[in-house]
């Protein structure tokens, strides 16, 4: 009997791009002689017509299996999603615009057989990006791993082919903040990367602008690493100090001259640096705090509406979710 390879692909308003994926995925999956194949795609709340198209191929291919979100709950949750639906004996994680493409998931697949649990891919060239996300990506996973505990990859994203022992790993973390590629990180066992050339946006745009972006980072930092509050602590200290000067300052020229600081200039200076400093310690507190409620509150990580292409006897491998109307 043939392995299983599982596909998953997150989707969030990708009616413009989701026909010319499918054409791509089933020309790779043509050219698989010795695996089986699922495709998984998660639609995540998307407002267009990408479910009514996924339905149809689902329809026409029983390969093809959609988890339907009730809602839009962001990216890296449709992947966990995938993640928790797959089957496979591998599984791919690759998003539906098509910058990551298809045909390289071959050299992973070659790499998985000789023996790897992880193969990431690490872009070399990303076109049609503008400067400055291509500046703050770089700045990004440089920072990020200067705090993190746990060395992460450079230049890399969620497209990457793991094995059943890594998924089941990811499986079983149960945290809500969710930032896939550290998770990988952290589980550990034999990785490697598979560099290569990112392609434009078929179409569409981007579904992580600024915003997104800064939570993302923000996600990627707090969820990795506790040296913001190591930082915040140092920053406490250092105000301190400075303050301690100028009271010191302040007192030899009150006792041993005739000159003192007089008026508001450096009062005001005083207390705005370290109410400055108080402010950013208690807002990186606070970033912490707020995951622990988000955790202690227990939510389902997602909510299916419904899924698609599963027959009445069968369902994805497991779900965190627990509203389901399966079809």
């Amino acid at each position: 009997m043939n392995k299983l390879l599982s596909i998953v692909v997150p989707c969030y308003n990708e009616e413009e791009v989701i026909g010319e994926t499918m054409k791509r995925l089933n020309a790779f999956c043509a050219e698989l002689t010795d695996l089986d194949v699922e495709l998984i795609f998660i639609d995540d709340g998307s407002r267009d017509r990408t479910r009514a198209l996924l339905r149809s191929f689902a329809d026409e291919d029983a390969r093809i299996r959609v988890v339907g979100f009730a809602r839009n709950f962001g990216h890296q949750t449709a992947v966990t999603a995938g993640i928790d639906a797959a089957r496979g004996d591998a599984v791919v994680l690759i998003d539906a615009d098509l910058q990551d493409p298809p045909e390289v998931v071959h050299q992973m697949i070659a790499k998985w057989r000789e023996g790897y649990d992880v193969v990431y891919g690490v872009r070399t060239e990303r076109p049609g990006e503008s400067a400055f996300k291509l500046a703050t990506a770089r700045a990004f996973y440089r920072v990020l791993n200067k705090l993190s505990d746990v060395p992460i990859p450079l230049d890399t994203g969620d497209f990457r082919l793991m094995s059943r022992h890594v998924v089941d790993s990811l499986v079983a973390m149960p945290e809500r903040d969710r930032f896939v590629r550290g998770m990988v990180s952290w589980v550990g066992f034999k990785q490697t990367a598979l560099p290569y050339r990112r392609a434009e946006r078929f179409a569409g745009e981007s579904k992580y602008p600024l915003r997104k972006m800064l939570k993302f980072a923000t996600d990627g930092i707090l969820s990795f690493s506790t040296k913001p509050l190591q930082m915040s602590i140092g920053l406490g200290m250092s105000a301190a100090s400075l303050a301690l000067a100028g009271i010191l300052y302040a007192l030899v020229l009150r006792i041993f001259t005739n000159q003192w600081v007089e008026g508001w200039t450096a009062l005001m200076i005083a207390v705005l640096f370290i109410g400055g400093v108080q402010l950013i310690c208690v807002g990186i507190l606070g970033e912490y705090i707020g995951r622990i409620y988000n955790e202690v509150k227990h939510r389902p990580l997602y909510v299916v509406q419904e899924y698609i292409g599963y027959a009445s006897h069968e369902g994805p491998a497991r779900s965190r979710s627990p509203v389901v109307d399966r079809k």
